[in-house]
């Protein structure tokens, strides 16, 4: 965080941005720290109200956040193909949250000042930046302990942090993914229910109901053999590739599957009202957003939808 007095200038922290450098100034700029995304039209009477309000909390936050601004009458394209790949932006103002080139986080419509500042607050701890109440070396430990197999102790971890702040999404997410590991499925589905609305639409939650979805897949997908024999015997019957896809991720195999739903997309991409798309969405949120699986993954699909 920077210093009183070091806010870097306007120009810097808040720009305009268009097709042409969207790339540049949203995406690439994310890897660096978290960029709020305006998109907004000149008839737009809630816009008017909305942007302001967000430049506002953007310089108060004195670097640790930038913010771009899409006119997307200007940008229609742009818009498109962000909506193309799962950007819900049919109404205006939409503002989303892009954290190392992924969105993180949005929501829509003119909303209070605190609402901004939460918004605005969330972002900058999912890149890293300085979160409140010291609770990060517990979230650090909890994340430990769940990679290392001790599924029950981080469960009681990442309770005791979202007692402690109930804001804290990363905490309700990990809580929610330890109930997964245990198997509890409906256990892991309650606390996601119980998240405050405030948070609901936080990374770290809707990477859980991911999981959660897959987990629930892989509860009810068919022997991994018979479902391979199953496409060799006939390539193009597109529910055996899905039910196949399906069936490798739930047995570990998250890059397999991401390649049969892309072969998929690729022989039929409408196929049970996009259905591949969607399923690739879910395995790419319920994965890091640095994994190879998931950069290799979203690189492969684009070039198919802009092909």
């Amino acid at each position: 965080m920077l210093e009183l007095g070091s806010t870097p200038p306007a120009a810097d922290l808040i720009k305009d941005v268009t097709e042409a450098n969207f790339m540049a100034d949203v995406i690439e700029a994310s890897q660096d720290v978290p960029v709020i995304v305006d998109f907004w039209a000149p008839w737009c009477g809630p816009c008017k109200t909305l942007g302001p309000m967000l430049e506002e909390a953007v310089t108060k936050a004195g670097g640790a956040v930038k913010m771009a601004k899409v006119d997307v009458d200007q940008n229609q394209m742009l818009a498109q193909a962000l909506a193309q790949q799962g950007l819900p932006l049919q109404s205006i103002p939409t503002v989303v949250a892009f954290v190392k080139g992924r969105p993180i986080d949005m929501f829509q419509g003119a909303v209070p000042g605190s609402e901004i500042d939460a918004f605005i607050k969330r972002a900058i701890e999912a890149g890293g930046g300085e979160a409140d109440g010291g609770l990060e070396e517990a979230l650090a430990a909890a994340e430990d302990m769940l990679n290392e197999g001790a599924v029950d102790d981080a469960a009681q971890t990442f309770a005791a942090i979202a007692e402690e702040d109930p804001m804290n999404a990363e905490a309700f997410g990990g809580l929610a993914r330890c109930q997964i590991a245990l198997g509890q499925l409906d256990q892991a589905e309650a606390v996601l229910n119980g998240v405050p609305a405030e948070i609901s639409t936080a990374a770290p939650i809707e990477a859980a109901h991911a999981q959660l979805e897959l987990a629930r897949q892989a509860a009810n997908s068919g022997p991994l053999d018979d479902l391979k024999a199953a496409v060799d015997a006939a390539p193009d019957d597109l529910q055996a590739r899905f039910d196949l896809a399906q069936a490798l991720y739930a047995d570990g195999q998250a890059e397999a599957a991401v390649d049969e739903l892309l072969d998929l997309f690729r022989r039929d991409r409408d196929w049970n009202e996009g259905a591949a798309k969607q399923q690739l969405f879910t395995i790419f949120d319920a994965l890091k957003p640095e994994d190879p699986v998931v950069l290799n993954g979203r690189r492969k699909l684009s070039s198919m939808i802009f092909a």
